[in-house]
Formats: C-alpha cells, structure tokens, sequence
C-alpha cells in the first residue's frame, strides 16, 4: 500500500500532560481510513496537526514523502467535530465563498457548488440558511464544505454524526466517489460499527498511542482468536467432550467454540462428520468492537 499522508513519531504536550506519544502511522490514496478511539484518546489532536492548525512537539508529517507546506494544505479538506458554518448564510453562497478562498474561478466553483449538492441532496436546500436545515442536513452542508474546492486529502471529523441510515450512505457515496478518484480521507468516529463497514484501513488510538493500524481484513486476521462456528444435524452438546475445545455457545444444533494452542480445528470437523451431516462449520473473525476492547484493554 502506498503512503500519500505518513506520520512518524509524533508527539504533542499540554502543558504536563502528553497528548500523544510516537504516533505513527499512514493515509493511502484512494482508501477510506477510519481513525477510533475513545474521547481524549487524541484523534482530534492529531487531525490538528495534519492540518498545521497545532505543531507537534517532535515528529514528522510528510505528504507524498516530502514535508507539509502552506500551499500542500491548501489542497487538503478538513471537517470539524464542531459546525463551524455561518447559521444566517445560504448554503450555496457559503459553499461558493469558500471556493473562492480555496483560488476557484466563479465558473469552477458554481459547477462544483450545484454538483456537491445535488449529490448530497440539498438541491432543493440550496437557498435556505444554515439555521433553518435540520442538524442531519446541516451535516451533509458541512461535508460539501470539506469538499468544494476538489481535495487531494480528506480530514473529517466525525462526519456520520447526527446522520440517519440514508444519509451515511449517501454520503458514503459521495466520499467514494472522491477515492475512486485517488484522493485519501481520514475520518473520526466512534461509531464501531459503522467505521467496520465503511473503512478500507484502521488506526485505533488510545491515551494518545496508536495501539493497531493497517488494513481492516488484515488487522481482523491478526487479531482473530481459533474461534470456531458448527451447525450439525441433532444436538452439538458432544463438544463439550471434545479435547481442547472451550464452548463459548451452544444452542441445539449451533454452537461457537474456541480451540486451545495446537488443536487441530480439522479433527474437531472430523468428529462431527462422524456424527451425521454438518450443515455449517467456519472460522469467526472478530469484529472491530472486540479488536478495540483487545488492544485498548
């Protein structure tokens, strides 16, 4: 996997209190990356840092290899945990305003304003003030904000918040749109379960040190237990009498289990096909809720 955003070492102090320790790790193009961890585990530090708005007290952030200036970070799209849009402005001329900060011509910007929010679904929004769009929808006006200017880098500050099950997958759309097209994104939140079905990549932080990160399915396979799921013809209780199986549930004919060091899980098959007919038998792989709680304990 290449690296377009890489951060190596970095540390940051308040006062006595070290926010974050060593923290290193990588932002690849055209892959969506999800950052978790507990409040005050240091995501939004760091996101800081990414964006020159916080130095770092030693460390380094390179993009492409070479070190972060002010006209690299002009490139980049950054969305706040907080909403910082005005609440008496139009959508649309805010979108616009900010294009134009970021260098657009009026025509680039107008064509980039009137796309981003038929894609996001306030088209028909466009003209009212901020104040007036429910906070789901104010969401989807902070996203288009991030977005207006083209980005080659993404930072989104927990960016599902406050958004319903359509809404995360409209915007999730959009935001692969974007990595279609190589641009990385970075995204904090701390919904487990949505950042397992979104990311391509994980970083998990806790008290300022990256404890995991990598891609999803490899960090789920270095973290996965011998647990085992069997469906049989009858009753599975038989298990229980099985030499180095540990059941964790049972339920009929379905049953998890977990297998001590050197069990062979083929033996395990073997002694049920013995018994009849199996209708079921895999490895359970863990979810990113259980990797957190293992690496974060």
């Amino acid at each position: 996997m290449t690296s377009l955003l890489h951060l190596e070492a970095v540390n940051r102090d308040f006062g006595d209190r070290r926010v974050l320790r060593d923290v290193t790790f990588d932002v690849a193009p055209g892959r969506l990356t999800g950052f978790v961890g507990a409040n005050g585990a240091g995501k939004t530090t760091t996101m800081r840092i990414i964006l020159g708005a916080l130095a770092a007290d030693s460390g380094t952030v390179t993009w492409g290899g070479a070190p972060l200036t002010r006209d690299v970070r002009r490139r980049f799209g950054y969305m706040p945990e907080e909403r910082g849009l005005y609440p008496k402005m139009s959508v649309r001329e805010q979108l616009v305003y900010l294009g134009r900060l970021h260098g657009l011509g009026a025509d680039a910007v107008a064509s980039n304003v009137d796309a981003l929010l038929t894609r996001l679904g306030l088209g028909e929004r466009a003209d009212d003030t901020l104040e007036k769009l429910s906070l789901g929808n104010q969401q989807r006006a902070q996203i288009a904000a991030a977005l207006v200017h083209e980005p080659d880098l993404l930072v989104l500050d927990e960016p599902f918040s406050g958004l319903d099950p359509l809404a995360v997958d409209t915007v999730l759309t959009v935001l692969r749109e974007y990595t279609e097209r190589g641009v990385a994104v970075l995204f904090s939140s701390h919904q487990l379960e949505l950042v397992e079905r979104l990311c391509d990549d994980l970083v998990i932080i806790a008290d300022g040190v990256v404890r995991a990160a990598g891609g999803r399915e490899r960090l789920r396979q270095t973290y996965a237990l011998p647990r085992y799921e069997i469906r049989v013809d009858g009753d599975a209780g038989w298990l229980r009498d099985q030499p180095g199986v540990t059941v964790v549930d049972l339920d009929g004919a379905h049953a998890v289990f977990d297998l001590a060091d050197g069990v062979d899980d083929q033996s395990v098959l073997r002694a049920a096909l013995d018994r009849g007919p199996v209708r079921a038998f895999r490895p359970l792989t863990p979810s990113l809720a259980e990797i957190f709680r293992e690496v974060t304990r």
